[in-house]
């Protein structure tokens, strides 16, 4: 089985823990789906967040969602001047057999502006 990694992100309107949660799923469901992925190929997610993002971890949206037996681990982007705010991304590990070609990444709401050539 091959490992392949698959990224995503997406964008709050604000920063608000029910928001956060439901645009983390949101994001994960469509990572999952697009990839025709069950959590049992998941081998990790790292999330990371827009230092303006204070709310609540994405990795506790995952667990609810039943992930709580993949790693999950969060962390803050760098702090670039006029970069776009409030964004989560996630970078997925999983056992994937296919080409690296043929991985769909996902870019959701606002966050499609940051791979215009990924997004779907």
């Amino acid at each position: 089985m091959t490992v392949r990694a698959i990224r995503g992100a997406t964008q709050l309107d604000t920063d608000e823990r029910e928001h956060l949660v439901e645009r983390t799923k949101e994001l994960v469901e469509q990572v999952l789906d697009a990839n025709a992925l069950t959590t049992d190929d998941l081998i990790s997610i790292l999330f990371t967040c827009t230092p303006d993002l204070r709310s609540d971890f994405p990795a506790a949206a995952a667990r609810e969602m039943g992930l709580g037996d993949v790693p999950l681990m969060c962390a803050v982007e760098i702090d670039v001047p006029g970069a776009l705010p409030r964004v989560v991304r996630l970078m997925a590990h999983a056992n994937l057999d296919r080409p690296r070609t043929d991985v769909r990444h996902v870019y959701l709401h606002g966050a499609t502006v940051l791979r215009r050539d990924l997004a779907q």
